[in-house]
């Protein structure tokens, strides 16, 4: 273990093992011992700064210094790490949650105007509808994968219909996004970068073509010159959409049907009053946030946080999942039906960057969780020693969840 000396303090440089996603809790308690800010160096051998506390997190998630413009953000990685930035490619990862004011500004009111609240709010009937037909089509059958037949097609077709995606090409775009967000360092993510790019530009042309009633046909025809997204904004802002859209519901689902199969008495509770599903599904959130890490920034000047000075120029992950745990902030883990009020948590951002989807990712968390326990409440997992085979990337999710329904 390296140390960095600075004015303030030495800081120590942990190393994150391969083992990290497996529980990254083992990681974030020993870490925590040494204060909420450190320095961690990535399997892949990326360096950056790392933030665990929730009071240093939710400051930072909000503070301008902290800058996210992805032109210098993948100059900076390519600088510290000789593998450089892996994942999406920079085109596809320009979109307004790798930008700063005033361009985020400008790229987020122009989607604002299309995905607002009322027409998330218009969906639910046609969510509630689409769980019960893939619920109907899990009755009968003695064992399902949760993930496979629930948590992974509600909000793929969701996302797809509220964009004018092909529900047909789900499974290349899926099989691209997951392969993107994990950022596997043995895979080439440059070829399924560009084969994402292409499905999507193909896809904005027909819509130019021959518009439709969807958000990507709004965001291409509707506006003046001066305001329309360019095609280079719009395929960064359809990926943003689209892998956004459906990978947080998916593991939100499946994260809380996991959390309840592991508590029956909580299980039972929540079938039994169904409204108290909206406030298990935040404890959810900040038990067992769909996202782990926020988004990569870089500090514009020196910032300092948790009697530390992190320089200017360097990388600083935030771990949404380590600040949600803060013991300072809840020092006891209620149960998912024992909760009084909505829990603080940082499970989809703070500050401008909040996620715009959060209440469409709510909803289909709590229409999939109401009608799987009215249907389905005697289920079990269908190996009582079941252990996540966990996403390696800042998506904090599983594969596969086998469940017996009766």
């Amino acid at each position: 273990m390296r140390q960095i000396t600075q004015a303030t303090k030495v800081v120590k440089e942990e190393v994150i093992g391969s083992d990290f996603f497996d529980d990254p809790h083992k990681y974030y308690r020993r870490w925590r011992k040494n204060g909420p800010v450190f320095r961690v160096v990535r399997p892949s051998g990326l360096p950056h700064w790392m933030v665990i506390g929730y009071d240093e997190a939710r400051t930072l998630l909000a503070d301008p210094r902290m800058r996210k413009d992805v032109t210098e953000l993948y100059e900076i990685v390519r600088s510290v790490s000789p593998g450089g930035s892996g994942g999406a490619s920079e085109d596809l990862s320009s979109h307004m949650l790798n930008s700063d004011p005033p361009e985020h500004s400008r790229l987020r009111k122009l989607v604002s105007r299309e995905f607002t609240g009322r027409r998330i709010a218009a969906l639910r009937p046609r969510i509630e509808e689409i769980t019960k037909n893939l619920l109907d089509e899990m009755e009968g059958k003695d064992e399902v994968d949760v993930i496979e037949d629930l948590a992974g097609p509600l909000p793929v077709m969701v996302i797809c219909e509220l964009l004018g995606v092909p529900f047909d090409d789900r499974d290349d775009f899926q099989k691209w996004s997951k392969i993107l967000l994990d950022a596997d360092p043995n895979v080439d993510t440059a070829a399924i970068s560009q084969k994402m790019s292409d499905f999507l530009e193909g896809l904005l042309e027909a819509k130019r073509a021959d518009p439709g009633d969807d958000l990507l046909s709004s965001l291409c025809v509707n506006g003046d010159e001066s305001d329309r997204l360019n095609t280079k904004e719009l395929v960064a802002m359809a990926f943003l959409l689209l892998v956004a859209g459906h990978e947080t519901a998916l593991h939100l689902i499946g994260n809380g049907v996991y959390m309840m199969l592991k508590d029956r008495e909580a299980l039972e509770s929540l079938r039994a009053n169904p409204d108290r599903i909206p406030a298990a599904t935040e404890e959810v959130l900040r038990q067992f946030g769909p996202v782990g890490w926020a988004t990569m920034r870089f500090t514009d000047e020196d910032v300092k946080i948790g009697g530390v000075t992190i320089p200017a120029g360097q990388l600083v992950a935030i771990s949404l999942d380590a600040a949600n745990h803060d013991p300072k902030v809840t020092p006891e883990t209620p149960r998912l039906h024992q909760l009084e009020d909505n829990p603080k948590h940082l499970a989809f951002g703070h500050g401008i960057h909040f996620c715009l989807g959060a209440p469409l990712g709510r909803l289909e968390a709590n229409v999939a969780f109401t009608q799987l326990l009215q249907r389905f409440g005697d289920m079990r997992l269908a190996d009582p020693d079941f252990f996540p085979e966990w996403r390696l990337g800042f998506m904090r999710g599983f594969t596969s969840l086998p469940v017996r329904l009766k």
